[in-house]
């Protein structure tokens, strides 16, 4: 029987996960080692008992003693705590879906791939901040690292049986987006509440203003050049309302192939769970007929400079993906609580990368794990900072 985890479960791509193994037998086919989430106990509790995990681990220490409640007589341990959550990825499982979000999601990814299974990574900051170390780890014991971001799904399902010297460019899609319309002016009054409503996918908050801000579209650039190392210049983005196509092949004979599929992330997370073959996934056929029509446009770097942001950061390399991806989430956090407008977040990811520069922290190759965590916490500090500046200075 196959044995499986997944970190992060009571997020969205975690949610779907559970979707998945559930149709696929639940605990008759799969054996389920961990199951980890943050504060939705009750849910945790549920997904555990029904797929009758060995640990399930909160986040949030102060969470375990209702988790231990919710468990109770089940068999299920219980723990809470990063260091905890470190453990159970340290329990071997021959598929690991890893959808924590933020830099938190990159030690137990780390620590998952030394037990040389698969790890299905959502979690796009492990490539950002420590991609060269990630996948060394994986080369190193020898573990399949496949991608479930939609885009980077689709641009390893249209490589496959390819060349990678034929490739000329790749083109990741972006919706483009709740605000792909929004003048400057508009941008400067956006609330939080109109921030998380994206018009094509169902995520949670964090992501969902991202995604508004194409911050995630920045980080899946870095992500790109990371996992598939084409040169910057190859990695292209178009915004695509749709989300239909989610990403193009552009080859040396100038032919393009795209992969097209619904808005669901269970296709992508589906493809992972059944490599390397293709199962069945319950997500709807697209009828082209119906949707008559696919859009294109170029991204606006004035209105949204996180992607000129990630082109710097590709160029640069070293510690800069870490540096980049710390500051963002700081300055996510500040807008999230009321402290930053919308448009702030760019500049203080920008303020912020200016200051490591300048104190040449950025080009540093990381050489151990240790390098990585070290630059997220100098750049959530000078990140704190800028937010102080950009306040002081309004």
């Amino acid at each position: 029987m196959r044995s499986i985890s997944i970190f992060g479960v009571t997020g969205s791509i975690g949610e779907n996960t559970f979707d998945l193994i559930m149709r696929g037998g639940g605990p008759a086919a799969y054996r389920t080692v961990a199951l980890t989430g943050a504060r939705n106990i009750k849910r945790l509790a549920e997904m555990a008992r029904a797929l009758d995990a060995e640990i399930a681990v909160t986040a949030h220490e102060e969470c375990l003693p209702d988790l231990r409640d919710a468990l109770a007589g089940s068999g299920i341990a219980c723990a809470a705590g990063q260091g905890a959550i470190a453990e159970a990825a340290d329990r071997p499982a021959d598929w690991v879906m890893s959808a924590i979000v933020g830099a938190a999601g990159l030690v137990p990814g780390m620590q998952a791939l030394r037990h040389g299974g698969t790890l299905a990574l959502a979690n796009k900051e492990s490539l950002v901040t420590a991609g060269p170390l990630l996948m060394a780890t994986a080369a190193k014991y020898g573990a399949t690292l496949l991608p479930v971001d939609s885009e980077h799904s689709a641009v390893f399902q249209a490589l496959l049986g390819e060349e990678k010297a034929a490739v000329e460019r790749v083109i990741i899609t972006a919706s483009g987006g709740p605000f792909r319309n929004f003048t400057l002016d508009q941008m400067r009054a956006i609330t939080l509440a109109q921030a998380v409503a994206h018009p094509n996918w169902s995520m949670g908050q964090r992501i969902s203003i991202d995604s508004a801000s194409m911050f995630n579209k920045a980080l899946e650039l870095i992500e790109t050049r990371e996992f598939f190392d084409f040169a910057p210049n190859q990695i292209e983005v178009i915004v695509h309302p749709q989300s239909i196509i989610h990403a193009l092949i552009g080859f040396c004979d100038g032919g393009i192939m795209a992969h097209l599929g619904p808005a669901d992330m269970r296709h992508a997370i589906g493809f992972a769970l059944h490599w390397p073959r293709r199962g069945p996934v319950p997500v709807e056929r697209l009828n082209l007929a119906r949707i008559a029509a696919l859009n294109f446009e170029a991204p606006d770097e004035t209105r949204f400079p996180a992607l000129r942001l990630a082109r710097d950061v590709m160029e640069t390399r070293g510690l800069s993906g870490a540096a980049f991806n710390a500051a963002k989430e700081i300055a996510l956090d500040h807008f999230i609580g009321g402290n930053l407008p919308f448009l702030a977040m760019a500049e203080v990811v920008e303020d912020t990368l200016s200051r490591l520069s300048r104190q040449n922290s950025l080009q540093i190759a990381a050489t151990a794990l240790e390098d990585v965590l070290g630059m997220d916490h100098l750049a959530r500090k000078t990140a704190a900072e800028a937010v102080k500046t950009w306040q002081q200075g309004r």
